[in-house]
């Protein structure tokens, strides 16, 4: 039996349209849209498949969007009895890969990072926050800087450790902006400034964190049935404590994407499945390591291609 890791992308992978292929396919899709418009008490269906694409892309709307579409499509796989070995997601997909794993429904998770993205979008006021990703500098480069920054007064950190190359950082806009600076004058290829309404992992978020973590406690946490990765720490994590902790400090932690992928090549991984919209993940991995295999399933036809070579001898 093949052995596969699932990724669940994170914020910045939604569009409008995501998700209507198998919307228009499975009646058990559609349910699942239906349930969580009820849930959530907003027409998150409608933003998916109509838009308009401000509304979705807010927060509070585009974070459970992503996971509805990534654990309605791990359903489907579920049904055609594929296991992964390992999962992990990037930053807000950590939530899908835990749903994956059985450690919350799918339900309480939709609840939960509705709650997140209101709760991040509320930490800092708007324009006072920033992120940019950093192209084409070493990770001691980038760190080096952002120290220094830092010691000045201001706050800039790494944020996302994606892979080789890319890494983005965060803080307060006038940290950001001052280390977009001075990192160009290091030698960085770009360093863009992100479309994004906060400094998310970094420790302006610590204030969301704390409320962020009495509202987990209201969800039944359970052991994870599959190990998920977590982007705090880059190592498994199964038991509930440990899970608990790992995403209260998600929040204003790095997200240790090129070091979660490494991890889980190491067990002997034959294919990576993105589940969910996009391909974002699938090339970051492949910039990890250009020779691994990975698939991405965001509609009907990439799911049978999937099936296919999952099921060939």
């Amino acid at each position: 039996m093949k052995r596969i890791a699932f990724v669940f992308p994170g914020q910045g992978s939604q569009e409008v349209g995501m998700g209507k292929s198998f919307y228009d396919q499975y009646e058990s899709v559609r349910e699942q849209f239906a349930k969580a418009d009820d849930r959530l008490g907003v027409s998150l269906s409608q933003y998916m498949l109509e838009g308009p694409e401000e509304t979705l892309t807010k927060t509070e709307h585009a974070q459970p969007a992503l996971l509805l579409l990534s654990t309605s499509i791990v359903q489907l796989l579920k049904d055609e009895g594929i296991k992964p070995e390992l999962v992990a997601g990037h930053s807000l997909g950590e939530y899908s890969a835990h749903v994956a794993a059985g450690t919350m429904s799918q339900e309480e998770a939709l609840s939960l990072v509705q709650k997140r993205g209101q709760l991040m979008e509320e930490a800092v006021p708007a324009g006072q926050g920033s992120m940019a990703a950093v192209l084409g500098l070493d990770v001691e480069t980038i760190e080096r800087v952002t120290s220094a920054i830092r010691d000045e007064g201001e706050v800039v950190e790494v944020a996302n450790y994606n892979c080789p190359g890319q890494i983005v950082i965060s803080g307060s806009k006038e940290g950001v902006d001052e280390a977009c600076v001075r990192l160009k004058e290091e030698g960085a290829k770009r360093a863009l400034p992100l479309n994004v309404s906060g400094p998310f992992h970094s420790r302006l978020m610590k204030p969301a964190s704390e409320q962020f973590e009495s509202e987990l406690k209201g969800v039944s946490l359970k052991e994870a049935e599959v190990p998920v990765v977590a982007n705090v720490t880059a190592k498994p994590v199964q038991d509930k404590d440990q899970i608990f902790d790992s995403l209260v400090e998600q929040l204003y932690s790095p997200v240790r994407f090129e070091e979660t992928i490494r991890y889980m090549m190491d067990q002997d991984i034959d294919a990576f499945v993105e589940v969910g919209n996009g391909k974002v993940l699938s090339g970051l991995i492949r910039k990890v390591n250009r020779r691994m295999k990975t698939f991405n399933i965001q509609d009907p036809e990439s799911l049978e291609a999937f099936l296919e070579w999952y099921k060939e001898d």
